[in-house]
């Protein structure tokens, strides 16, 4: 047997063994993409979030941001101020330069006391707007199959309360703020066992950076991508492309089974192939799209911190700004940009408005010029700025996701400035004007991986997103067709299989 010969019969080994065990976890993966298509992973979204939440009235509100900051061991180091509500009630949230947050009354300026089942039952009924609403006290999680998301971090221990309200909601409140920071319909989560808990594969993670998990995913992707790629040969090997075997037909299997896999695996082998390997990429084995040079200073970019450096405007004379100025704000935040102070406000819709002082004089402001965050970007890299543009569309690296997706809760707003800093490895940053915030930031290695995974993965692409229903119904066919091959392919290994085990028990 010559080495063509050996490769070739190596490949059909190596496929129609790896394919025993590989053809279900592909059924399983093709069956909760679908699923993902119309439901995703439990997540609180901003605008989610801020409905919830009462407009920030002037009465018994509020004390002076100096008396709020004493109770902090370091406020030179805050890093967060924002007046928000927990349980209907003004607080001001502050995270420190640890990360840790303390909550102080916003009418008292008394420290929040330690959260208790009360308070977490009180505020989840102010989460769902119902004061009667029957609630039950469940305890508290450190984590759970719906809570591993790393910016729930800061908030754990989580508290669970089980609402009895028509979604039948799960919450999980923070043990630092006493605010909701995810809700769960039961609906969603019966989903999310045959959606994105299968898809990946979460039955096997345990806390939020696991490396176990994270290699029983790489070597389970990498397995199903060789399966795919040998099927891929091994059907193009045995496909008569000009000529016809005895039988009639261009495929030599006569089987049912084998016949069908043959011909729906040569139909879609490259689309399967594209999902299982961009599947491999979004795990970034290896580390291979980790950013490979200097990160953006957002330090450098704010200039200070709001502990230090913040509007002498009290938040009483803030919402009466915004109130005649026809912005009902939900939630305040002093703010800093390239040392200058402002404030930034958003109301239930989770719009934005910012209050700067120019001149004197406070000023509501719908954004940030182009020319002021240029400025401030000239802080974030020690290379200068190659170019930039604003972008009035989104663009392959800057767009919106449906709520369902992974980053259904990324804030996208249009316009945006993208800027391109002249160094090495290419890095981009998108800021958004209206709330200064660094929106997104890449280089050349994470922008490949945005193709390899998230292009090839979801097909994500804008002009994708926008096609809608067409593009679902596109996806739902791909995948019905990878589960096709799934099945035949579960039949005939087990078929091999129990041929294998019956030789196996006769020789001994």
């Amino acid at each position: 047997m010559n080495l063509s010969a050996r490769a070739k019969r190596l490949t059909y080994l190596i496929h129609r063994w790896t394919g025993v065990a590989a053809c279900v976890l592909m059924a399983l993966w093709f069956v909760s993409g679908i699923v993902m298509l119309f439901i995703g992973y439990p997540k609180l979204t901003p605008w989610e979030r801020l409905q919830a939440m009462p407009a920030l009235q002037v009465q018994q509100c509020c004390v002076s941001l100096h008396q709020v900051l004493t109770h902090s061991i370091a406020p030179d180091k805050v890093q967060e101020i924002v007046l928000t509500s927990v349980r209907n009630q003004p607080y001001y949230r502050l995270r420190e330069g640890k990360g840790n947050y303390l909550l102080v009354d916003a009418r008292s300026g008394a420290l929040a006391p330690a959260m208790n089942e009360q308070m977490a039952l009180s505020s989840a009924r102010a989460f769902v707007a119902d004061a009667d609403a029957n609630a039950h006290y469940l305890g508290t999680v450190h984590e759970d199959r719906w809570t591993h998301a790393r910016s729930l971090d800061q908030h754990r221990p989580l508290h669970q309360v089980q609402m009895d309200d028509a979604d039948h909601t799960l919450l999980y409140l923070s043990d630092r703020t006493g605010q909701v920071v995810m809700d769960a319909p039961r609906a969603q989560r019966m989903w999310n066992y045959v959606g994105a808990w299968l898809h990946w594969l979460y039955m096997f993670r345990d806390k939020p950076v696991d490396p176990v998990w994270s290699w029983i995913v790489i070597v389970l992707s990498a397995f199903g991508t060789l399966t795919a790629i040998t099927g891929t040969l091994a059907g193009i090997w045995r496909w008569r492309f000009r000529g016809r075997y005895k039988s009639g037909a261009r495929t030599p299997y006569r089987e049912t089974y084998l016949h069908w896999h043959h011909i729906i695996g040569l139909s879609f082998a490259a689309i399967i192939f594209t999902w299982i390997f961009s599947g491999l990429m979004s795990m970034n084995p290896l580390g291979i799209f980790d950013a490979r040079g200097e990160k953006p200073n957002s330090a450098a970019y704010r200039g200070t911190t709001p502990g230090i450096t913040h509007l002498s405007l009290d938040a009483t004379q803030a919402i009466h700004l915004l109130n005649d100025a026809g912005f009902r704000a939900n939630e305040i935040e002093w703010r800093v940009l390239h040392g200058r102070p402002y404030l930034l406000a958003r109301n239930a819709a989770n719009a934005t408005r910012l209050i700067i002082e120019d001149g004197g004089r406070y000023q509501v402001r719908e954004r940030w010029s182009d020319a002021e965050l240029l400025q401030a970007a000239t802080q974030l890299m020690h290379a200068p700025i190659r170019d930039h543009q604003v972008l009035t569309h989104y663009d392959t690296y800057y767009y919106g996701r449906q709520q369902e997706a992974m980053m259904g809760a990324a804030e996208r707003r249009l316009p945006a400035l993208r800027i391109r800093f002249d160094e090495p490895h290419q890095t981009w940053v998108h800021l958004d004007p209206f709330t200064g915030d660094v929106e997104s930031s890449s280089d050349q290695a994470q922008r490949t991986g945005r193709w390899l995974f998230s292009f090839l993965h979801s097909w994500d692409l804008p002009v994708m997103l926008q096609a809608g229903a067409w593009r679902d119904a596109i996806l739902i066919l791909l995948s019905l067709g990878g589960l096709a091959l799934s099945l035949t392919g579960i039949v005939i290994g087990w078929r091999r299989l129990r041929v294998w085990l019956g030789q196996h028990h006769r020789a001994h």
